[in-house]
């Protein structure tokens, strides 16, 4: 797979400009979604259609929770509507702008940091109760980093709640798919940066960020070898029309515990 060390800088513009758009997949929380929120009723989707199950954000009032890669007003308000302390970490900072305007908005408290998901530096050791990454290291090359930087800065008991795209997403060539068909093209791990300069510029452009498919073995097995445990886990569609999401789930949600 190739990297690039312009991988970054092209996500973080592509990530300014949907913060902009009015897209449907990314389009901030609502003062009702905020009063349930308040009220109790914590609903939070880090893959397309499923709401975490609410046994996997018991007692977070009060707790030290990093939404990682998690900017564009959407998880992070609504957590910080519990009573959690809520930190918001992303490349982007037209996405963390959008947070901090909910924040205002309805009179919560968060903190926002931009960086890159791989380089946790900004945050000390076994300083965060609870991790929850949308679906969002599909777009960083390497996945490893993460869970090692995350196995670092969550307390011994703390647990990451992450979602994924499942590998078999980026096995079909794109063009064939759009049209309804399914033809398998690429290898898994898969890599954007692999397509002709000219096919990318169609499919992908400057508005759209860079994507990774890994392997389950670096987005499962990677996070056991960085030390968790995997104790959660349940699968998602896109909920909209695509010919594979409705043959086999496309999307994976994992929650693991630091020993």
């Amino acid at each position: 797979m190739k990297n690039s060390p312009n991988d970054s800088k092209h996500n973080r513009e592509a990530w300014d400009k949907v913060a902009l758009a009015d897209d449907k997949w990314f389009r901030s929380c609502t003062s009702e979604e905020i009063n349930r929120a308040r009220g109790g009723d914590l609903r939070i989707k880090l893959t397309p259609t499923k709401n975490l199950p609410l046994e996997w954000l018991h007692s977070i009032s009060k707790k030290r929770v990093l939404c990682l890669a998690g900017g564009g007003g959407q998880q992070a308000p609504l957590i910080a509507a519990t009573g959690a302390q809520v930190t918001v970490f992303d490349i982007s900072e037209a996405q963390l702008a959008r947070d901090r305007a909910v924040a205002e908005r309805e009179s919560l408290a968060l903190a926002t940091v931009i960086g890159d998901m791989r380089d946790l530096s900004a945050c000390e050791d076994e300083s965060f109760d609870l991790i929850v990454n949308p679906t969002s290291v599909c777009y960083c090359s390497d996945v490893l980093p993460i869970w090692l930087e995350c196995f670092r800065i969550l307390k011994r008991g703390g647990e990451l709640i992450a979602g994924m795209i499942n590998p078999i997403n980026y096995l079909f060539d794109a063009r064939q798919r759009d049209a309804g068909k399914l033809v398998a093209r690429h290898k898994i791990p898969y890599s954007d940066l692999d397509l002709d300069e000219e096919e990318r510029a169609e499919l992908i452009g400057a508005e759209n960020p860079l994507s990774f498919g890994h392997t389950l073995s670096d987005l499962i097995g990677g996070q056991t070898d960085a030390g968790f445990q995997v104790t959660g886990f349940f699968e998602d569609r896109w909920g909209d029309k695509d010919k594979l999401s409705d043959m086999i789930p496309v999307f994976l949600c994992t929650k693991a515990t630091k020993p």
